[in-house]
């Protein structure tokens, strides 16, 4: 079992990790990390033991926040035209199906891929999404909800008016 502290304690760029195996398969582990990265910050160690010790009910707050979010999200991108998602199960993010807006226009600018579509939306509305290119799904964009319920409200507003001026 590998796991870190990254996500389930807002640890991002701590970069610290754990895994739970037998001798044999940890000594194999530690040789190649021993070559692969430099030493973890000590400070960084001593958090993410006290994070994993510690009292658990701010995770389990955080946990109930992002599937508000998160189901917030989906409800609204599956509600407006020519955007689709699934529900996702896990880290922060959806991944929009933007296929029906492809070949589209706006302005005279024709969406070809998902990065067309993207810059597109940044220079229009100001709002900033992945390329589903980056993990291979040019139909897609990727979306975050580890960020307030406001922005995600705002920046949904301002993809649906996007949306709506695709021709």
């Amino acid at each position: 079992m590998i796991n870190g502290v990254s996500k389930a304690y807002a640890m991002t760029g701590w970069r610290i990790g754990y895994a739970a195996a037998s001798e044999e398969i940890t000594k194999l582990m530690s040789n190649i990390q021993s070559h692969t990265t430099s030493n973890p910050c000590s400070i960084s160690q001593y958090a993410s033991v006290e994070a994993l010790n510690g009292d658990q009910s701010e995770v389990e707050n955080m946990k109930k926040e992002f599937k508000a979010r998160r189901d917030f999200m989906v409800d609204r991108i599956n509600s407006i035209n020519n955007l689709s998602c699934v529900k996702p199960e896990g880290a922060f993010y959806v991944m929009v199906n933007i296929s029906k807006l492809l070949n589209k226009e706006v302005e005279g600018k024709v969406i070809k891929d998902s990065l067309t579509f993207s810059d597109l939306l940044l220079e229009k509305e100001k709002v900033a999404v992945i390329p589903g290119i980056a993990f291979g799904v040019d139909n897609f964009i990727r979306l975050s909800y580890a960020t307030s319920m406001e922005n995600i409200k705002n920046g949904l507003d301002r993809i649906e008016k996007f949306v709506n001026t695709i021709k």
